[in-house]
């Protein structure tokens, strides 16, 4: 589905650009005795926009933050980790198919010990844990601990490190035995300047948000609530009062308070939940299930089965406030009179419209949005007012209103359908498998074609037996809706359907799929390497995650184009490095980074450290080309979604490569 950027991931690639390694989650552990127990405190402060996973979360999923004692003398472990500070939060998380749990801004872990020798006890292991926010993900990362009697030594420092024959190479150890490939490369990173990816986000999420509320005004203008109010409104303006610039002035006043209205509505909505509680409301599933069903009602409203008003009460005050006040109290009485009166019609787009504002997840969102469509929503008022002759050009109120109204509800049926499906994966209740989604999918677009074309008949249309004729405005668009539910089909098979790919269920609930021939891929580093020198091909590294959300989004969105494919499996051998592959190194090696001992005990801490010192950065995904050398042909890559700047990414080091 989804996804827009927050001035928070803007900085943060940033950084990424610069070099920097991320470093998202602090943590601090404190000990103290009651007794013959020892009470371990660990504390971890976690950046804004930031999230730490819970203990416990289900299998497959993300790593979870866990404590793993390594060496336990003169003590015994009494019970498991505890959280004793922190609000927890669960949402539905779409990539992984499942709900997780996560900490923000701070937790703190709890673990106690039973000593049995208070005088002599050693207690060394380690917490691995994983942070995300909405772009990266940090890979898994150890908090080291050795807890000693007080007045006792630690061990085990940078001089021991260099001592033990390990290569000191900018501040970090090349593990032993490992060859020059290993040699940083960060200051010749950044020499090419800026990463490609991320850096563009937070103006292009702006903008989307924007241009989405005044497609939503567009789309609520030409509603049956609100196109007649239009000549109504204006004619009253223009009948106000003899002097036409003070008419022209009161337009301007109204257009002006209807945005007044809707930015206040999205700031409300913002400050009563806040945009993190909105961003989890948005993927909770009892949240998911009462918006379907408001949808469903909606369109049955659409559709005609009943008529959705306010009370009468509330427009008759306003009016009456509007009438008895003068001036600019009584000018926005009367446009929110109008916010009112065209609820029924305005209602379900300003829900989806702030749903999709506030799962962006920025506070001011909800607003941008509020203010895209209010000014749409105003602009014919202000327009028409400036120009009273453009009135008699404007189409009269008629049945094309209802059809506008009834395509809107097939639209609303369609949507709500992505909500449904949400909560069917968190519940794992199987009703929306992908098929199945896309079958509805394909019959509501079809149906909707056939309604235009006039072979479908709803109560409230005008008339009863279908027209003759057909507009071309109805043909044009009813090809469009039979066309897009004809491109859905091939999806029942498998096929990827990138078009709905933010509204359909993942691939993963897919019954059957057409196969596809797989780029050959290297896993090891240095193999990889060594392919690249023997087939005189450069490098592209995929520093990657089983639980890296984006780098799945990247493999769906840019890796299938047949345009990034074919550079890929022509031009370059592929190394794919998974920052938190679990399996175990043959042994246990301990490398100095940045003046403290780091263990590397798997081969995902490897990669990990790999991406650290060689390239100096930590979140996924993140690409590099390189020449047989280990040398950076180009600047690097992180989250972007735009394939041609990918493309131009691979060939910018094809053609470094071959001078």
């Amino acid at each position: 589905m989804k996804r827009l950027f927050t001035l928070l991931c803007t900085l943060t690639a940033t950084l990424f650009a610069m070099a920097q390694i991320a470093n998202p989650v602090t943590w601090k552990h404190t000990t103290r005795t009651e007794g013959n127990t020892l009470i371990l405190e660990l504390k971890a402060t976690i950046e804004s926009g930031y999230h730490l996973y819970a203990l416990e979360l289900p299998a497959d999923g993300p790593q979870q933050t866990e404590l793993t004692i390594e060496k336990l003398e003169g003590a015994t472990a009494d019970g498991d980790p505890r959280v004793t500070k922190g609000d927890l939060h669960t949402a539905y998380d779409q990539s992984f198919d499942m709900s997780l749990s996560y900490y923000e801004k701070e937790v703190t872990i709890e673990q106690r010990f039973t000593l049995t020798d208070a005088a002599h006890y050693a207690i060394e292991g380690y917490v691995l844990y994983m942070s995300c926010n909405d772009e990266n993900c940090t890979p898994p990362t150890r908090y080291e601990l050795a807890l000693l009697p007080e007045g006792a030594a630690t061990q085990g420092d940078a001089s021991a490190a260099a001592a033990s024959g390990q290569d000191i190479v900018a501040g970090a150890a090349t593990p032993a035995g490992r060859s020059a490939l290993w040699t940083p490369v960060i200051d010749e990173l950044q020499a090419f300047g800026a990463s490609d990816g991320d850096l563009s986000g937070e103006a292009h999420s702006w903008w989307y948000i924007l241009i989405a509320g005044f497609l939503a005004g567009l789309i609520a203008l030409v509603t049956p609530c609100v196109w007649p109010m239009i000549p109504m409104t204006v004619s009253f303006f223009l009948k106000r009062t003899k002097d036409r610039r003070k008419s022209i002035r009161d337009a301007y006043t109204y257009g002006i308070a209807i945005i007044v209205i809707y930015v206040g509505l999205g700031l409300i909505v913002t400050a009563l939940f806040g945009a993190s509680a909105l961003n989890s409301l948005a993927t909770n599933a009892v949240f998911n299930i009462i918006f379907f069903l408001l949808l469903v009602i909606f369109a049955c409203s659409f559709f005609g089965a009943f008529e959705l008003v306010l009370p009468a009460s509330w427009t008759t005050k306003l009016d009456a406030k509007a009438d008895a006040t003068t001036g600019l109290i009584s000018i926005f009485f009367m446009a929110f009179t109008l916010c009112l009166v065209s609820f029924s019609c305005t209602g379900p787009i300003i829900g989806t419209l702030l749903v999709e504002a506030a799962t962006s997840g920025s506070m001011l969102y909800p607003a941008i949005g509020m203010f895209g469509f209010a000014l749409a929503l105003s602009l014919p008022f202000t327009l028409f007012a400036l120009f009273p002759s453009m009135l008699k050009s404007m189409p009269k109120s008629g049945g094309w209103l209802n059809m506008v109204k009834v395509v809107l509800g097939f639209c609303e049926l369609a949507l709500a359908l992505k909500f449904l499906s949400v909560a069917d994966l968190a519940y794992g209740w199987g009703l929306l498998d992908r098929e199945t989604f896309l079958c509805l999918w394909i019959v509501i677009f079809l149906f909707l074609g056939l309604y235009l074309l006039g072979f479908i008949r709803l109560p409230h249309d005008d008339d009863p037996q279908p027209s003759d004729r057909v507009s071309v405005t109805r043909l044009m668009l009813s090809l469009v809706s039979i066309s897009f539910a004809l491109y859905m089909v091939p999806g029942l098979w498998g096929a990827p359907c990138k078009a709905i790919s933010a509204f359909a269920p993942p691939m993963s609930t897919q019954d059957f799929k057409l196969g596809e021939q797989a780029v050959t891929t290297y896993h090891d580093y240095e193999e990889g390497m060594e392919a690249a020198r023997r087939s005189g091909k450069p490098v592209l590294i995929d520093f990657s995650g089983y639980g890296c959300v984006n780098c799945r989004k990247m493999e769906a969105a840019v890796w299938t184009a047949p345009e990034v494919k074919q550079v890929i499996e022509r031009d370059y051998i592929l190394i794919e490095l998974m920052v938190d592959d679990k399996t175990p190194l043959p042994e246990v090696q301990e490398v100095n980074e940045n003046g403290r001992t780091v263990k590397l005990r798997t081969v995902g801490d490897k990669w990990s450290y790999l991406q650290r010192v060689k390239f100096g950065a930590n979140a996924q995904p993140f690409y590099v080309l390189l020449d047989n050398d280990g040398h950076p042909l180009t600047h690097s890559y992180s989250y972007n979604e735009d394939v041609q700047a990918y493309v131009e990414f691979l060939q910018s080091g094809v053609n470094r490569y071959g001078r």
